[in-house]
């Protein structure tokens, strides 16, 4: 494969990569040109905000080709377009044959939650202190047990078990912490997400470790559970304050992820008509909110 490199301005962003899927690339990628320097620019705010810009000020655009001979025409082409006017072009480089399969699992080993608990990969054998083990892999639906929001709620979940309850993890993502209940022993687990192929993931992640899970989308969710558990973002928990508190049986307890320390307080205020949050964890920025309810 051959890599064709150019530098864009951000009115030209858009118009090179259309142009440039429609010569064929195998793939098309655009970087901030002047990352890891003063002159780096961010895009992206608070989740569910619009972005501050639409691209880059500079951005350098990537495309592969399956030979040297495509990417110079796909140049050649690109070159005579008016779009392409204040667009550069950086060179035509061969990109090493690489095992991407292997690469990519190189990059994910297992994961200690406890030191008896582990998130493991199936391509990895499971640490030997290891007593406790999901076997879980990278995927499109969110939780590996990589992020701190994740390992948070699965230590949580280790140090209090859910033996004999009735569970709910709203926002289930790949299903990681309704299957680490399931497997601490929960009578009942129901996991819900608003993107299909979320549950998808869920119940079959769930298969894989030989754990029951109900999945489905949020209106699966249905009376009261012992545990509820939402490891989403901060906004949308805000907005789900009364859903997920009405959720929660009498005794119940209500964890909350996906918020960062700063957002701490205002979690606390939106909660507080319903039930007391406090922070039970911290973790790279991050913190784990619990209540009982």
């Amino acid at each position: 494969m051959f890599e064709l490199s150019l530098l864009c301005p951000e009115r030209g962003i858009e118009a090179v990569s259309d142009a440039l899927q429609a010569l064929d690339a195998l793939s098309v990628s655009v970087e901030d040109a002047d990352a890891q320097t003063d002159a780096e620019q961010a895009l992206f705010g608070e989740p569910g905000m619009a972005p501050i810009n639409e691209g880059w000020q500079r951005s350098r655009v990537l495309a592969l080709f399956d030979t040297e001979d495509a990417a110079n025409e796909a140049l050649l082409l690109l070159q005579a377009q008016d779009f392409f006017e204040g667009c550069q072009a950086l060179g035509i480089a061969p990109v090493p044959d690489q095992d991407w399969v292997r690469l990519t699992q190189s990059q994910f080993a297992p994961v200690e939650i406890t030191p008896e608990f582990w998130i493991v990969p199936t391509w990895h054998e499971p640490p030997a202190r290891a007593r406790q083990v999901i076997r879980l892999d990278p995927g499109l639906a969110f939780g590996t047990g990589t992020h701190p929001t994740t390992r948070m709620c699965l230590r949580w979940i280790a140090q209090h078990p859910p033996r004999g309850e009735r569970v709910l993890d709203y926002g289930c993502g790949s299903g990681i912490l309704a299957i680490a209940a399931a497997l601490f022993g929960a009578a009942a687990v129901a996991a819900v997400d608003i993107d299909p192929a979320a549950v998808q993931s869920a119940q079959a992640n769930a298969q894989a470790n030989d754990v029951q899970l109900e999945t489905g989308l949020p209106d699966l969710a249905r009376g009261q559970y012992q545990l509820v558990l939402a490891n989403i973002l901060a906004t949308p928990l805000k907005v789900l304050a009364p859903l997920l508190c009405a959720h929660v049986a009498a005794g119940g307890s209500l964890v909350l992820a996906g918020i960062l320390e700063r957002q701490a307080e205002e979690l606390k205020a939106a909660y507080q008509p319903h039930t007391p949050l406090e922070v039970a964890d911290r973790e790279d920025g991050w913190v784990l909110m619990t209540a009982r309810c």
